[in-house]
């Protein structure tokens, strides 16, 4: 056989595909039953390397470095620094230069760490893999895979290396991003192709990156990493992205001249927007760099006006007064702040079970409305048990309770000839209960149930060290649970030498089907197909069914359907997911390498019966649902069960209202749906409903879609969670999607925004606790930051009005002494109240706006009134020490060096300094809660007098920043050369009286604020809830039970434009104005 030049350093000789199976496993020295050992793991991973494609450089410390200089608030501090050094103002430029250094070198090692940190998030919500080691499944990140692996695949995956099919079942890869072919290519596993067969023609192998869009298969890795298909063309393709933009040319196919020009200038456009990161980054970081371009804006009116102010005087007292002017504009920690605030909320969310795959949804999440979501292991336990089985000759059989839902050993069966839906209330509880073997004795239609749930059923039962494991899907598993009772499970039947039954085709489950259908071989030669899904589906196929014991085949009428469909609605109502099950005699086509017809082999087919399981809700799932609806986030229900069994779990877990026939009945018939009536509506009717579905039923994929779209067009935002590969379409509409860590296939997870490793409802509950309390912590320290900015300026504009004997005016405010207040008295305790904890109300608010973002009216008025009262105060000191304990002399050259005429300036602008410190540190403390006292954070403590010292000290990182901040103020004051060389002030003493003073009527000012908003947003919020009756469930839905029948929808058409979701953020306004008093 041919070498394989592409292999030749590989752990193969030849290629895979022209080897047969054996061959295979004879190059790979592998085991096709057990897989590799464990021993040999080690050894492979050390020779052959990760499984993992070269995507380039990753985390490029030059890059960050670039990111951090290049931004419109460092471009000011190197102007500032510029113009101080060319007049030589050495001591101003050095420590614009200092402050310049610190800021690049922290956000870079706060870039740099959370770069690391998202990089390693997204190795958390890699893809994984399911493999055979030691004769045991597990699944491992595709990373770990090596040469040799035996592999499992099934529809949904993302195939994780190249691999040489040993078996398969009907299995189907989509090759478009390796060979370009647009329909899934059918694989072969027995085949064997010549050497130079191309990569499109191996139908013996499946390809890393591909995806499994049918079927299921097994196989063995023989290329990984750099070594597969997919790393061969990404080195052909190692390339740099193009920097330019390539100018559009005429129909002709030339160009005109003024296309080059167009080009150049987009060209510039798209560097100079990276450059300043407005075209880059999540959209919060996108508005505060371009807010950051506003301040450098308005930075330089204001060095204007200061210059305009002293007849643009090119003295250079005026020239550092612009300076410091421009300078107080620029809130220089504000990037960093974000970066390590959004680089901890990832950390936080990775401990409470979700995985950020994009920092948009960082922000996204605390918008959320709506949280459209699957029930099965999500809402549920995901741990199905049987829990009734109906065939219509035989009678009902209900299993009892067990501890270990897949041990068959445990639990008793009894049997009941009566119907379900002809079942009395409590009958169950007087079956009576029956040795498995005498079931079985002389019951041809139970054996033929049996057999449909062991063989079209994929998962296995087995025992293992005297220990009942499972392995599959919890739907299957369940059902195999209940065939291995009677000892009629798939194992029995299907292993050994010589097995009774031996599968020749498979046609799996897909969620627009609804059935999974498969077809056995007898070992006396005839065959069988085996089908279940969901009943309606099964039903429709069915054309004969054993309705009594003692009599044949009859035709399936209508009046028999009806009566199934009676008996499915009884096991529905309590709370019962129901399948159906069917069978028929097969013959074999004489061309037996001809395609099979679904739809064919899927007809006339023979009832068997109707299993009921039940997946019992988590016990956590009422909780978060309750919580949801606290927080204003409407909650659906989107699944592939029937309406009973979806209506019954929604009771139970509290999406539905328990007082659902107190509602008028076109908004009960709203509230749960089927898909097929769903989606039989236009955009008009569903946008005229007044209330959107909270249960929908039979779900398919497209009908998640619409749903999307019609939560859109209400304007609400919405969550939707999946797990399977026809879900990716509605995850990438939704505004957030979810997927499931352990159910979820990979092309789910690649389409989402955020992972759940735990599959668990609550934990989007956590997601977005989380999301809101970043975003309240983004607010709170770009509230403090701004608000400094505003004084600053305002000290310094209004300060113009001091003027000296020359005419010049005398800074209240030195350029250093605003870097000072700016990077270390601000900045760490901005990244303690980045890293606050989530207020106490947090999840009883109503869904953030992204609209108008962290920049509320609430928070632009705060940040004018704070700096304005800052600003205020400043002045007044700055004015007390000069004219009303000095003698008013401003002297000359003031601004530039001490001197005894120069004192009372200095001690003044001192004392200012002081003041301004002291107000930063303490409206940090504020910010903890932008509404709430300070004395009284916690409103139910009972510690009236002590309670803020606790709350002071909760937050130690935000404590110790404050203290740090006092400290460091008086080394600045006191040192001499560094006071009145550096900082352009002098020590103080009495004036410490005004600070103190000043500080209490800060702290005044900022609580009878505070108050006046409590006061008026109490009274807003008494009137808007005035119709709140106090009851959950009644606020979340009161608004449709004054909705009448009438003829005229319109009002309630327009009452119902919102979700129930927003129609709760009214009251949850006033819920949350109550809990701030």
């Amino acid at each position: 056989m041919a070498k394989d030049k592409g292999l030749d350093d590989g752990p193969q000789a030849v290629l895979a595909h022209a080897l047969t199976i054996d061959e295979t496993r004879d190059q790979l020295e592998t085991n096709l039953e057990d897989g590799l050992a464990r021993s040999q793991i080690p050894t492979r991973a050390e020779k052959w390397g990760r499984n993992e494609l070269d995507d380039g450089p990753g985390v490029q410390p030059i890059k960050i470095l670039v990111h951090q200089i290049a931004n419109a608030m460092i471009l000011v501090l190197i102007m500032a620094m510029a113009v101080s050094f060319g007049i030589k103002s050495w001591i101003e430029g050095g420590v614009i230069a200092a402050v310049i250094v610190l800021n690049v070198v922290v956000g870079f090692l706060q870039e740099f760490s959370a770069e690391k940190t998202m990089d390693s998030l997204r190795s958390l919500s890699s893809p994984t893999a399911t493999v055979v080691r030691d004769g045991k499944t597990e699944t491992i990140p595709t990373g770990d895979l090596v040469p040799g692996d035996k592999v499992e695949l099934k529809t949904g995956d993302t195939v994780p290396a190249d691999i040489r099919l040993v078996d398969a079942m009907n299995f189907e890869t989509d090759e478009a991003l390796l060979t370009g072919e647009s329909l899934p290519v059918a694989k072969e596993a027995k085949a064997i192709f010549d050497a130079d067969t191309g990569p499109g023609d191996r139908l013996n192998v499946a390809y890393s990156s591909s995806t499994v869009t049918k079927g299921r298969a097994t196989g063995i890795v023989y290329a990984t990493g750099m070594k597969t298909e997919i790393g061969s063309i990404a080195l052909a393709l190692r390339a740099t992205d193009k920097k330019t933009r390539e100018p559009r040319r005429s129909k002709d196919g030339k160009v005109k001249p003024h296309r080059y020009v167009e080009a150049w200038g987009l060209t510039a456009g798209d560097f100079i927007g990276k450059f300043l990161g407005t075209t880059v980054g999540t959209p919060l970081q996108r508005k505060l760099s371009k807010l950051a371009i506003l301040l450098f804006g308005t930075a330089v009116v204001c060095a204007i006006i200061v210059l305009a102010a002293n007849k643009f005087s090119n003295n250079n007292e005026v020239i550092i007064y612009a300076v410091a002017t421009g300078l107080s504009m620029i809130p220089a920690s504000l990037v960093v702040v974000l970066t390590i605030t959004m680089a901890a909320g990832t950390k936080r969310m990775v401990s409470r079970n979700v995985v950020v795959r994009t920092l948009d949804s960082l922000e996204a999440l605390g918008a959320v409305t709506d949280i459209c979501s699957d029930k099965t292991g999500t809402l549920t336990q995901g741990k199905m048990v049987t829990k009734k089985a109906w065939i219509p000759a035989v009678g009902t059989y209900s299993v009892g309770t067990s501890e270990n839902p897949v041990d068959p050993s445990i639990g008793d069966i009894s049997h009941s000839a009566v119907a379900p839906s002809n079942a009395p209330q409590g009958e169950g509880d007087h079956e009576k209960v029956t040795p498995f073997a005498d079931l079985l004795e002389h019951n041809t239609h139970l054996k033929d149930f049996l057999n449909v749930a062991s063989l079209a059923n994929l998962a296995r039962v087995y025992k293992s060290e005297d220990t009942w494991k499972a392995r599959g899907d919890p739907t299957e598993i369940a059902i195999q649970v209940f065939a291995s009772r009677f000892d009629w499970g798939r194992d029995r039947f299907t292993s050994g030498d010589e097995p009774e039954w031996s599968q020749t085709a498979e046609f799996p489950f897909d969620s627009d089907v609804k059935k999974m259908t498969v077809i056995f071989e007898h070992k006396d030669g005839n065959s069988m197909v085996f089908i279940k899904g969901a009943v309606e589906r099964v039903l429709g196929s069915c054309t004969q069914v054993h309705w009594d014991n003692d009599e044949g085949l009859i035709e399936m009428t209508e009046a028999l359907r009806e009566e199934i469909l009676r008996n499915m609605e009884a096991l529905a109502k309590q709370g019962l997911r129901v399948l159906a099950l069917a069978s028929k005699e097969y013959t074999v086509p004489a061309d037996k390498d001809a395609p099979l017809d679904r739809k064919v082999i899927e007809e006339n087919l023979t009832f068997r019966g109707l299993v009921g399981l039940y997946d019992p809700p988590r016990p956590e799932s009422a909780g978060a649902v309750a919580e949801c609806h606290r927080a204003g986030i409407a909650v659906h229900m989107l699944t592939g069960d029937h309406p009973g069994t979806a209506r019954a779990i929604a009771l139970q877990v509290g999406i539905l209202p328990e007082n659902m026939m107190s509602f008028a009945k076109d908004v009960v018939d709203s509230m749960v749906m089927t898909a097929s009536a769903f989606d039989k509506l236009s955009d008009d009717e569903i946008d005229d409903l007044p209330v959107l579905p909270l249960v929908i039923a039979r779900c398919s994929p497209t009908t998640k879609v619409r749903m999307i779209d019609a939560l859109h067009r209400r304007k609400c935002f919405a969550a939707m969670t999946g797990d399977g590969v026809n879900d990716s379409p509605s995850l990438k509409r939704a505004d957030v999607g979810i997927a499931m860590g352990q159910a979820g296939s990979d092309v789910a997870k690649d389409a989402s925004d955020i992972v759940l490793t735990d599959d668990n409802f609550a934990s989007i509950l956590n997601a977005i606790e989380e999301g809101r309390r970043m975003f309240d912590n983004i607010q709170k320290f770009v509230l403090h930051l701004l608000a400094e900015n505003i004084a600053q300026a305002c000290t310094l504009l209004i300060g113009l009005a001091f003027k000296d004997q020359s005419g010049l005016s005398v800074f209240p405010l030195a350029p250093v002494e605003i870097l000072w207040v700016i990077m270390i008295t601000s900045g760490m305790p901005d990244m303690g109240l980045g890293v606050e904890i989530a207020a106490p109300d947090i999840m009883q608010r109503p869904p953030q706006s992204l609209k108008t973002g962290v920049f509320t009216m609430e928070v632009m008025v705060d940040m004018v009134v704070y700096g304005l009262w800052m600003a205020a105060l400043c002045l007044a000191a700055f004015s007390i020490v000069l004219f009303g304990f000095g003698n008013g002399d401003l002297g000359i050259g003031c601004n530039d060096a001490y001197s005894g005429v120069c004192d009372t300036v200095f001690r003044a602008r001192a004392t200012t300094f002081v003041c301004l410190t002291w107000f930063a540190l303490f409206l940090a403390w504020e910010m903890v809660n932008m509404r709430r006292s300070f004395f009284r954070m916690q409103p139910k403590s009972e510690k009236y007098f002590t309670q803020w010292m606790h709350d002071v000290w909760r937050n130690q990182f935000l404590f110790w920043a404050i203290m740090a901040g006092f400290i460091t103020v008086f080394p600045v004051l006191y040192i001499p050369v560094i006071n009145h060389v550096v900082f352009k002030h002098t020590g103080i003493s009495w004036e410490w009286a005004i600070v103190l003073i000043e500080a209490i009527l800060f702290f005044a000012g900022i609580e009878a604020w505070k108050w006046g908003k409590r006061v008026f947003f109490r009274r807003r919020a008494a009137k808007l809830a005035a119709a709140g009756s106090g009851d959950l469930q009644h606020n979340m839905f009161s608004q449709f039970l004054t909705m009448s029948e009438s003829p005229s929808q319109e009002k309630a058409a327009e009452q119902g434009r919102a979700s129930a979701g927003q129609q709760l953020q009214v009251e949850m306004q006033g819920q949350k104005i109550e809990q701030a008093q």
